[in-house]
């Protein structure tokens, strides 16, 4: 079902990144769950068919799109059934390399930018740490300037694409303030700069998360991305559009789990007859239906706002908050009724079921989405 907000040429972004996964992603991407992580070359062909930087400026192999483009990318490859690859391509389009889109001089982006759209530079952003996950302010990795070159120390911890980015862009304290941190971007292979561990997780088993050492990097001045001691708020801003994606990514599960869990309820036979005989079966995947495209709704509409200029932090907090809750409502329902298959390792519905768990924690717990709301009021 359409919104309002949709174009014809929406459309098609749509129909060409379904003929993408269906091609090269869902015939390979067990194996990819096995391995740890997306082959580069699948992902440079996301970028050869045009659809890693669809909002990023044309000159540097970007599509000039707005956040309604982004959304409908992000909803239309959350399609797929394997989370990890999904959230491989997502932080590198729309939460580590918008960093660089927003801030950067027209010297780092003219530098890096054609490599993060071609798929040849894939992007990472360190922000959480041990110590410091939903608190962006309460990092404790500190940046120091001597001469031409920043030194930067600190851990991160949960980094996706942290393993086998080329280019990351690093919170870190410079002030004596809570909320004094900048960004910096680090390359892959600076002295100093190490991947502490691959971290093992429950879910999204096709994306690499790793910790990241950082033991006096040394970078050159240039490499600070915006202005000093604000880089705070560019997290802040920027998580608008990620939590946006988050949002996408959770609508497109429950979607998914939905089509999947209809397929199979009418054709699974119990007692006679399907199960989708069974009124109350029959009236909890419709009440799901319904509460899914309430809350994709309610997602356009805030890409649309993005679109208009408004400040939304309150509403796309609440779309955080109502979208990660639901797809962890609707997988696990849906995974209930496919009974024992859906306990079973390699079934679509047990991995939605174990990939969807992450999203009401990752990118602003529901906890804390609920708080940025209240205090809005």
């Amino acid at each position: 079902m359409n919104t309002i907000y949709e174009t014809p040429e929406h459309e098609l972004l749509r129909d060409q990144i379904a003929r993408f996964i269906a091609k090269e992603v869902e015939p390979h991407a067990a194996a990819w769950e096995e391995t740890g992580m997306v082959p580069r070359e699948v992902l440079r062909r996301l970028g050869q068919a045009g659809l890693l930087g669809l909002m990023y400026e044309g000159q540097y192999g970007g599509g000039e799109g707005d956040a309604l483009t982004n959304l409908v990318f992000a909803e239309a490859l959350s399609q797929s059934t394997f989370a990890g690859f999904i959230i491989t391509v997502l932080v590198h389009t729309d939460m580590a390399s918008p960093h660089l889109h927003h801030a950067g001089t027209p010297a780092q982006k003219a530098r890096y930018l054609p490599g993060v759209t071609s798929g040849e530079l894939i992007t990472a952003v360190g922000i959480s740490e041990p110590g410091a996950g939903s608190d962006v302010a309460g990092i404790r990795t500190n940046a120091r300037r001597e001469g031409d070159e920043w030194v930067i120390n600190g851990t991160k911890m949960f980094i996706t694409n942290g393993v086998h980015a080329d280019l990351y862009f690093v919170a870190a304290k410079t002030g004596p303030g809570r909320r004094d941190m900048s960004i910096f971007i680090v390359e892959k292979g600076t002295p100093g700069f190490t991947v502490g561990r691959a971290l093992k997780k429950t879910g999204w088993l096709s994306s690499d998360t790793a910790e990241l050492i950082f033991d006096n990097v040394r970078i050159p001045a240039g490499n600070l991305l915006g202005e000093e001691h604000k880089g705070f708020y560019s997290v802040m801003k920027n998580f608008q559009t990620e939590r946006i994606a988050l949002g996408a990514m959770a609508v497109g599960h429950c979607t998914r789990a939905l089509e999947i869990t209809l397929d199979y309820v009418k054709q699974r036979q119990a007692f006679g007859a399907t199960l989708w005989d069974q009124q109350t079966i029959r009236q909890r995947l419709s009440m799901l239906d319904a509460k899914t495209r309430a809350a994709r709704q309610f997602m356009y509409h805030c890409a649309w706002s993005v679109t208009q200029g408004h400040d939304i932090v309150q509403e796309v907090s609440m779309l955080k908050a109502l979208s990660g809750e639901l797809v962890n409502e609707v997988v696990q329902t849906c995974q209930q009724f496919h009974g024992g298959m859906g306990f079973i390792r390699e079934t679509a519905i047990e991995r939605l079921w174990r990939d969807a768990r992450v999203l009401a924690i990752g990118g602003g717990a529901t906890e804390v989405m609920l708080e940025e709301v209240a205090k809005r009021y």
